[in-house]
């Protein structure tokens, strides 16, 4: 198969997930990589697809044991692109697989961000990430306590992979997620 068209990917998402936020978050990692694909002129499809599926088989398999694993033997069963599953498996820092094409080092750039973001709009009093400002998430990524589970050194990490200024790339991927805000309910 190749490289799965955005509609085919969409599909293999939610015959994987159902839980809504999981989806909402694949969506907000496609825009962010699309974003960056042009930004890169890089191939967009294949950026969108792989921000699609990066967790697709998270909520079947969420142990590190597992994710994104399996997920790589559904995708190849299924015939998928390598450079796509090696870009998936590679944003899992535990997997130990360097980031070495800019793909991957966008969508590890990318996908803690879009948590960290979405966690901000939604502590907002309008819920909207058009009130998402570049301080309002630095200021939330110096306390630890606010959105545990999001990796901040991560998200300093990926920026520095990408050669990008932390506040740029913190503008970049709030504006690629404002493009689609009411896909992701904000």
């Amino acid at each position: 198969m190749g490289i799965p068209t955005r509609q085919e990917a969409f599909e293999l998402l939610q015959e994987f997930t159902k839980n809504e936020n999981l989806i909402k978050h694949a969506l907000a990692v496609e825009a962010a990589l699309r974003m960056y694909a042009r930004h890169f002129k890089e191939d967009e499809e294949l950026w969108r697809v792989v921000g699609l599926l990066h967790d697709f088989d998270y909520e079947r398999y969420p142990s590190a044991e597992e994710h994104p694993w399996k997920g790589a033997e559904i995708l190849r069963s299924r015939g998928y692109d390598e450079t796509m599953i090696r870009a998936i498996l590679s944003h899992a820092s535990y997997t130990n697989i360097l980031r070495e094409s800019v793909l991957e080092r966008a969508l590890f750039a990318v996908d803690e961000l879009c948590g960290l973001i979405t966690a901000v709009a939604l502590v907002r009093p309008s819920k909207r990430i058009a009130d998402v400002t570049v301080k309002s998430v630095t200021k939330k990524m110096k306390d630890k306590a606010f959105a545990r589970n999001v990796n901040r050194e991560e998200i300093a990490e990926g920026a520095a992979l990408l050669e990008v200024d932390l506040h740029e790339h913190i503008d970049r991927v709030i504006g690629a997620m404002r493009d689609i805000s009411g896909d992701l309910g904000l």
